[in-house]
């Protein structure tokens, strides 16, 4: 009797997936709990695991396909796996097929394009393709190996073939043809469901609040001093190295119990303040930018943020971050200064009405005491949603954060 795969519960507000990567082949001898394939939703990308010990007899959806809650993705028979059963070759070929049928498979089936072609428009049927807004992948072409021609877009606009309706976003804004020079050295690829995600959110989030940015420049001079007197004792005692996010997540946290508006989210016609800190830290992968939480950091040492903080960011890398890693949070720290960035104002993560930048460490000139003298500067960005937050609030906030780093014992003194 076979034992099916099927789509397992993807968390909270989740309700479909994109197949990723099988592991497995039809045929192949598998053991129960081994991963038999990945799936990408829009937070993350979770492995699902074969239920029972046998033979992978079918695969029933394929790599790039989007699956529902529960739907069957394969099937497990009996067997060892020593001698795969007669049907597993056709799997085997069809999975590997031309890379013309691979990325047939990987188009939207809502949209009915044409056969994928290397060919581009011809110049007179790209011209008629643009002043009808049409995309070339809709037209069946009779060319050369498929190649669109100028009869075939006035055959597809006397059959009542036009641009997409509005609901269908994703074809919208009709890409202008390729000049036929470019078009070979041009590669076209699917956007992950991860991808997809971060892009519709970040628009919605600017879309949606009123959006504004203040800064400020924190001289890191004692927070540096400190970690590198204590950095060895530090990891020798909690078996971790001492970082500055320890440090900015705790004077964020205190801020955010002067400025609770800068923790609070806008339901409707109603705020809702969070009397809670869930810290969410941007955390760049192969596969896009996560943000997974520290929960209630404010209830935290520097040491267990550390560590919670070491533990999200090597999860995100290896991509075993779980639902619950990835929801909550209340306000986000992002830090570009890692890839060098000097400045920028990060965009909200929504619902939040927060969100701080930190930036490189770079050694600047900077009066002190009516003297110029040399210290490692940072600026800092608040990004903040206006509707609810105050300008007033927005710069005190700032400055509070700025205030515990450049005195470091008021962390420790809770002042």
């Amino acid at each position: 009797m076979a034992t099916e795969i099927r789509v397992p519960t993807l968390g909270e507000s989740v309700s479909e997936a994109t197949v990723g990567t099988w592991f497995k082949k039809v045929g192949d001898a598998v053991k129960a709990d081994e991963p038999m394939l990945e799936l990408e939703t829009d937070k993350v990308t979770i492995e699902v695991p074969a239920p029972a010990s046998g033979v992978l007899s079918e695969i029933v959806v394929q790599a790039g396909e989007t699956v529902g809650l529960g739907a069957l993705l394969g099937q497990i028979g009996a067997g060892t796996g020593a001698a795969a059963p007669a049907k597993a070759a056709e799997p085997v070929a069809a999975a590997a097929p031309a890379p013309v049928a691979a990325a047939a498979v990987a188009a939207p089936a809502v949209s009915a394009p044409a056969p994928a072609t290397s060919m581009p428009p011809a110049p007179a049927a790209s011209k008629m393709l643009a002043e009808n807004n049409i995309s070339a992948d809709l037209v069946d072409g009779s060319g050369k190996r498929g190649q669109v021609l100028k009869g075939d877009v006035i055959a597809a606009v006397a059959k009542g073939l036009s641009a997409p309706a509005a609901s269908e976003p994703a074809k919208v804004a009709v890409r202008a043809p390729t000049p036929i020079e470019d078009a070979p050295r041009e590669e076209r690829v699917k956007m992950t469901r991860l991808r997809q995600t971060i892009a519709r959110r970040l628009k919605d989030a600017q879309n949606t609040a009123a959006m504004l940015t203040t800064y400020n420049e924190v001289d890191m001079t004692a927070v540096m001093a400190l970690r590198t007197k204590y950095k060895d004792i530090f990891e020798k005692k909690h078996g971790v190295k001492l970082g500055f996010m320890g440090f900015f997540t705790k004077a964020v946290t205190h801020a955010l119990k002067e400025l609770p508006a800068v923790n609070a989210e806008i339901d409707g016609t109603d705020i809702i303040y969070k009397n809670y800190c869930h810290v969410g830290m941007a955390v760049g992968t192969d596969k896009g930018l996560v943000v997974p939480v520290i929960r209630d950091a404010d209830q935290m040492t520097v040491a267990e943020i550390e560590k919670d903080l070491g533990r999200l960011a090597k999860a995100a890398r290896d991509g075993t971050l779980s639902m619950a890693d990835m929801q909550g949070g209340t306000f986000t720290i992002t830090n570009g200064g890692v890839y060098g960035s000097l400045m920028s104002s990060p965009i909200l993560n929504a619902p939040q009405s927060g969100i701080l930048g930190m930036h490189k460490i770079q050694e600047r000139p900077v009066a002190i005491g009516g003297q110029v003298v040399i210290r490692p500067m940072m600026y800092l960005a608040l990004s903040y949603d206006h509707r609810m937050v105050d300008g007033k609030e927005a710069v005190t906030f700032l400055v509070r954060v700025k205030e515990s780093l450049e005195d470091p014992e008021r962390l420790v003194l809770d002042l």
